[in-house]
């Protein structure tokens, strides 16, 4: 039986795909992410789903959809009704581990999670949610806070690397290693990254309104510097597996949860159905199954499919409470992808994306080509991002693409009705899970911790 491989899975919140050298971006500085690349398969059009972060990492856990796992706001507890991913590597024999923010826990952003509410994951040293990325606090194995030295990214990376060169137990590992960085605040990245850029020599995209170019200029330069500290930081780990005895059977992922707009649409952060907001880094090294040569994988991929292919790809059966599609056979080469498009979704406005600041429910597709969108009243956009990539030309309603906007709106019927999605108002998915919120349908977390 051929040796199960270890699995180090890191991710970084709310870096759009754009975002980096190897994507084409000349604004970044990622010269590790870079070569990681090329030794990588690059998911082009990796898609987180329901673009923000506790409906990301829930979906990650659990292979499931917002509605399935009844995560699609911030600061809920996700309960363990469906067998987790820790949960499937620990029952095939796996040691696993979670550095860093968790955001599944809804007791508090500071407070302790114990190992009861931790979705399996055995080694830990993470906290529900902290954005003081320079006065990070964390728990281990006790409810004594604890601090990471200096910018918790770094220093995360660092006993993520002291992790893979001290491990010596005989069964394989999986780690999983989730940043803050580069979710703002944007102006708190160390100094020696924040002085690589300039805001007024930064390029933006062409879809960024005149009007607001000065603040998305501010915004970006913080950016770029928070990623180009987290590119350090992920040179610290792929330096660490150089000399890990099975970096040849070790699977290697770089991610995010989602992305930023980041003044493109003259819109600011996440929720949003455009591909600054949904649209993610997604890189995955494994040479003894891939090799070490670049390869572009270009189906849309979304966040429940990560569980189900990563487990695959370590020869783990696939739980039954999954909904995620799994890609390892595509990957191989052996068969087509298992899906169209990737859905993407908003249940509930929330948070910078509430109603009087222009939020809206919506359920969309994305293709490798098209986006296809629609809110409660019916059909919102319509892009072809082969030839209008910054999607400046809603297409929607057009008669010239009537027959097109036709056949896409059938497709989300289709994966709706696959997925059991009934498309409801906010307001009845926070009924039925019976959560309390604000007025704005937010919940009220400040007032969780001390």
């Amino acid at each position: 039986m051929k040796e199960k491989p270890d699995v180090i899975f890191v991710f970084a919140d709310q870096m759009r795909a754009q975002a980096t050298g190897y994507a084409g971006d000349n604004n970044a500085i990622t010269p590790n992410l870079d070569k990681l690349s090329s030794e990588s398969i690059i998911f082009t059009n990796a898609i987180a789903g329901c673009p923000v972060c506790s409906p990301y990492r829930a979906s990650l856990i659990t292979g499931q959809y917002p509605h399935t796992h009844g995560i699609f706001l911030n600061d809920l507890y996700l309960q363990h009704k469906a067998v987790s991913i820790a949960d499937a590597f620990n029952e095939n024999g796996y040691n696993t581990g979670w550095i860093g923010k968790w955001h599944l826990d809804g007791h508090g952003r500071t407070k302790f999670t114990p190992p009861e509410r931790r979705q399996g994951f055995k080694f830990w040293k993470a906290v529900e949610c902290t954005h003081d990325y320079n006065h990070s606090v964390y728990y281990a194995d006790t409810d004594r806070k604890l601090y990471w030295d200096g910018y918790d990214a770094i220093a995360q990376a660092r006993e993520a690397a002291r992790f893979i060169k001290e491990y010596d137990d005989k069964k394989p590992f999986a780690l999983f290693v989730s940043w803050g960085p580069p979710h703002d605040p944007y102006d708190t990245a160390p100094e020696n990254f924040k002085k690589l850029f300039h805001p007024e020599k930064l390029i933006l995209r062409k879809n960024v309104p005149e009007s607001i170019e000065d603040q998305a200029r501010q915004w970006l330069s913080g950016y770029y510097a928070h990623i180009a500290a987290l590119d350090y930081s992920m040179g610290i780990i792929l330096e660490a597996l150089k000399n890990h005895k099975r970096q040849e059977n070790t699977i290697v992922i770089f991610t995010s949860d989602h992305g930023d707009m980041l003044g493109s649409q003259g819109h600011f952060n996440k929720q949003k159905p455009w591909d600054e907001s949904i649209m993610v880094p997604f890189l995955l090294r494994y040479p003894a199954m891939f090799g070490k040569k670049r390869k572009v994988f270009s189906a849309p991929f979304n966040a429940p499919d990560i569980m189900p292919t990563l487990l695959s790809l370590c020869g783990i059966e696939i739980p039954e409470t999954v909904e995620g599609k799994d890609f390892s056979k595509a990957l191989l080469g052996l068969s087509p992808s298992p899906q169209k498009a990737a859905v993407i979704s908003c249940y509930c406005p929330f948070g910078q994306w509430i109603r009087k600041n222009g939020g809206k429910e919506y359920r969309g597709i994305r293709t490798e080509r098209y986006t296809y969108v629609r809110d409660l009243s019916g059909p919102w956009l319509l892009y072809d991002n082969k030839n209008d990539p910054y999607q400046l030309k809603n297409l929607c309603n057009n008669p010239d693409y009537s027959e097109l906007q036709s056949n896409l709106d059938k497709l989300l019927d289709e994966i709706l009705k696959e997925t059991n999605d009934e498309f409801l108002p906010g307001e009845e998915y926070v009924k039925k899970w019976g959560y309390d919120v604000d007025e704005n349908l937010t919940v009220p977390y400040w007032l969780l911790d001390d």
